[in-house]
């Protein structure tokens, strides 16, 4: 099938496309965006988090065909052309990427958190990630970069992302 989706701001096509095959396939392989990682394949780690229609969800449970015509948002969407998004800078600030592996879904699910919960308790902050796995921290500096992010967006007006379109 021809897979037709916006992502990130762009109308993109994949040609061939199984519909079974993953969003998260389709994304890395079939388009060159090789933002969001593919782990655990079953929906727990949460690394391949991206937005579909603004809502988070795990690429690798999306069949290709579900998201015909509809609209993607990936880690690579978060930051615009001159710089990072908020959320991004605060992880680099903070120190909040070890790895690596697990940056992109918990970008993604902190930069949704953020755009839902301005000023987000460390309760709030915990429940949103808890579908993101990292092998690598104790969480402190994740914890540190969401909270850093969130004063940052405080006041400023800018709601942060929403899946490549900035609002």
């Amino acid at each position: 099938m021809r897979l037709n989706l916006n992502v990130n701001g762009r109308a993109m096509t994949a040609d061939d496309v199984w519909e079974g095959e993953s969003l998260l396939y389709v994304l890395r392989e079939r388009l060159g965006l090789p933002g969001s990682k593919n782990a655990c394949e079953q929906g727990e780690c949460g690394s391949c988090t991206v937005y579909l229609d603004r809502v988070p969800v795990c690429a690798c449970l999306v069949a290709a065909g579900q998201a015909q015509d509809r609209e993607v948002g990936t880690v690579e969407g978060l930051a615009d052309e001159e710089e990072l998004a908020p959320v991004q800078r605060a992880f680099v600030d903070e120190g909040a990427v070890q790895c690596g592996f697990c940056t992109p879904g918990l970008l993604v699910a902190a930069d949704d958190l953020i755009n839902r919960v301005p000023e987000p308790s460390d309760a709030e902050i915990r429940e949103a990630l808890a579908g993101n796995l990292c092998r690598c921290t104790g969480y402190e500096k994740i914890m540190a970069a969401v909270r850093t992010a969130a004063e940052r967006n405080a006041g400023t007006g800018i709601s942060g992302s929403t899946g490549g379109d900035r609002e």
